[in-house]
């Protein structure tokens, strides 16, 4: 009887009324680059052997940590992620060119700031900049709860669910949190995945190093409390003394 849940509370997107079946979406998130941040910074040019000098770490491990962002993995399993660490003052040192500062920057903001201050080594510099550590971390009644690096600048919270292997049948739909970092605060998000509002909610997209938790619900509760693992042996034996009554009266 506790393990019955209703059809309603595990359907995703539901239609409610007067609801139309095209809505509007939440604006696209675009990721700032901010202290902390690493990076993976390339540099090409008609030149290959003057580009090479401004590409400091060794092709190999920018293939590893490439190959690692875009895997979209777990993040104890990406391997390298030898990339440019953004400083506390929002900069990055690159080969001659010294400090360039990039935090508050979308990462082709970044990229053109770059290029034009290598204009001056290089002829019709080429410059691709990606983020090694952009991850969300996932908690809770999912199938596979982890850290989880993304494989682009923009993930939403339906495809990080799904990254995890989709809640489990225990998982509270119409409650999950979203923890973010904002201006040095956390903000608490909830959204009700049963119905089509998250689709307009800030917290559709998810931004980088967003903690989704997915709560239990009461089914799964009532499963680990000890009076309900027990529940099942003091009802056997309930039973059983009650048939022992009845026949010792006959």
């Amino acid at each position: 009887m506790t393990s019955c849940v209703n059809q309603k509370q595990i359907a995703y997107f539901q239609k409610s009324t007067n609801q139309r079946d095209t809505i509007n979406v939440a604006e696209a998130y675009v990721p700032k680059i901010q202290p902390g941040d690493i990076l993976s910074i390339s540099v090409s040019s008609l030149n290959s052997m003057a580009s090479s000098f401004f590409n400091p770490l060794s092709s190999s491990a920018s293939d590893n940590a490439s190959a690692a962002v875009s895997s979209g993995a777990p993040a104890s399993t990406t391997g390298n992620t030898s990339g440019f660490l953004v400083d506390s003052a929002g900069t990055i040192e690159l080969p001659l060119v010294g400090s360039i500062k990039i935090a508050g920057l979308s990462t082709s903001s970044a990229r053109n700031v770059i290029k034009d201050r290598l204009k001056i080594y290089l002829k019709e510099p080429t410059v691709n900049v990606r983020f090694l550590n952009y991850k969300v971390s996932i908690l809770g009644e999912v199938t596979r709860p982890s850290v989880y690096v993304i494989p682009n600048e923009r993930i939403t919270l339906p495809e990080a669910l799904s990254m995890a292997g989709d809640l489990t049948i225990y998982a509270k739909r119409n409650n999950i949190m979203i923890v973010r970092d904002v201006n040095g605060k956390k903000e608490f998000g909830h959204i009700n995945l049963t119905g089509r509002d998250l689709y307009t909610s800030p917290y559709y997209y998810l931004h980088a190093n967003d903690v989704v938790y997915v709560e239990p619900n009461n089914a799964k509760r009532q499963q680990i409390e000890p009076v309900f693992k027990i529940l099942p042996i003091i009802l056997s034996v309930v039973s059983v003394l009650m048939v022992v009554v009845v026949y010792s009266r006959r």
